[in-house]
């Protein structure tokens, strides 16, 4: 994982319980280490953050509970603009 989204992973990680219980289900956007969006799919999520971020800048995380939800990594080179 890029340096520059560790520190989003780790805010997840460390507030994992908490959203889960508010956002269960959901593909969070963090930056900054800060939720700005929450969506059904991990397109949507690309596609709207990245009107207003730029890509890479940000992280897509689906929010579930344990470990599973976080044991993936995905790589793309696709404009979702």
């Amino acid at each position: 994982m890029a340096d520059n989204l560790e520190k989003e992973f780790k805010y997840y990680l460390d507030h994992q319980e908490e959203l889960v219980k508010k956002y269960n289900g959901k593909i969070l956007v963090i930056k900054n280490c800060n939720i700005i969006g929450f969506y059904d799919s991990e397109v949507e999520a690309i596609r709207e953050t990245s009107k207003h971020h730029e890509v890479g800048t940000f992280l897509v995380q689906k929010c579930d509970p344990g470990e599973d939800s976080y044991s993936m990594t995905f790589h793309s080179r696709v404009s979702f603009a």
